[in-house]
């Protein structure tokens, strides 16, 4: 186990030695930030577009992908991303509600009907507003990816009614919109890095969390959280933004090699999570997981009134909620 161990990480310095090279033979390197593993859809689909820019731009524009959250935890790497410290960041609509109003609103519970319609919003008229809103953040928005639906999973028992969640502890992150959804559904929020959760869990500082397929299996949040409720109570969009620093230092030519290829990036990153959705799920049910289908989601949905009241309460708002509705 020691030779092995001493092997992969000689591997790994390898690796970060021809990186580095590759890296200095560029005229401009960014670097871009991932909290979810290496092979994780999005970080994949970064590559790619990593890949695209590095040949459009004749090897004068290159992006180093730094995936595990090895620049840092999601909210830090947002920051770092707003100061230009990072370049760009990988994160999910989620992190940016307390920051970004359209945000908030689009991860409201059972907003979108279905990853089909909410691609229908994010890829249209409606997505290109929303990316605006980031600008007054020092953020560009250069693409959607998919967050996948969201349900519970826990350690202690399945759920199926909102009975089943009164006063268990629940991670979500640091939103008040995840906060309330919870107090709506009478459980206990408890917002915490990603990284925390597992050893969390483990520990029964908190009975479970909330996540998709990939992100529950790659985590290995199952083996330690057994039961999985499919609510579907989210379906969050995630987005690839680059620091406006950055950005305004790019030529326009550049800037435009660096926006078609993340445009171009996006049905890679679809294709790779449906493919892994259904890997992981073969894989957490295989493992012993509980899944529960028979979930009551109208109760669930009922649940969310007061929700929608706090958070839907201006014109623009009410009116935005209303077209991400209507949009087939």
């Amino acid at each position: 186990m020691k030779f092995l161990n001493t092997t992969l990480a000689g591997l790994l310095a390898s690796a970060a030695l021809v990186s580095a090279a590759a890296a200095a033979d560029c005229e401009i390197t960014l670097r871009s930030s991932d909290t979810h593993p290496d092979g994780y859809p999005t970080v994949e689909a970064v590559k790619s577009m990593a890949k695209e820019v590095e040949e459009k731009s004749g090897g004068r524009l290159c992006i180093q992908v730094f995936p595990s959250s090895q620049l840092g935890e999601e909210k830090d790497t947002i920051e770092q991303t707003q100061f230009g410290v990072i370049d760009m960041v990988r994160a999910s609509f989620g992190s940016f509600n307390d920051m970004v109003p359209s945000a908030q609103l689009l991860s409201l519970p059972y907003l979108f009907k279905s990853e089909e319609q909410m691609h229908h919003v994010m890829d249209g008229p409606i997505g290109e507003e929303i990316a605006q809103d980031f600008d007054a953040h020092d953020l560009v928005v250069l693409a959607y990816y998919d967050g996948g639906s969201r349900s519970f999973y826990n350690s202690e028992k399945p759920i199926k009614s909102v009975a089943d969640l009164k006063g268990m502890k629940f991670r979500v992150m640091q939103s008040d919109v995840f906060v309330d959804m919870m107090s709506a559904l009478g459980a206990n929020a408890t917002p915490m890095p990603y990284g925390e959760v597992y050893s969390s869990i483990q520990t029964g500082v908190i009975d479970g969390a909330e996540n998709n397929w990939p992100s529950y299996d790659s985590s290995g949040h199952y083996e330690v959280a057994k039961y999985l409720t499919l609510d579907e109570h989210l379906m969050v969009p995630e987005l690839l933004a680059v620091s406006k620093v950055s950005w305004d230092k790019l030529s326009a030519e550049d800037q435009e090699i660096m926006r078609t290829a993340a445009k171009n990036s996006v049905p890679v990153m679809r294709d790779l999570w449906a493919q892994q959705e259904k890997a992981s799920e073969e894989k957490v049910e295989a493992a012993g997981v509980q899944v529960v289908t028979d979930v009551n989601k109208q109760e669930f949905v009922d649940a969310m009134g007061p929700v929608y009241e706090k958070y839907v309460t201006t014109p623009e708002a009410k009116d935005l909620v209303k077209r991400i509705q209507e949009t087939e």
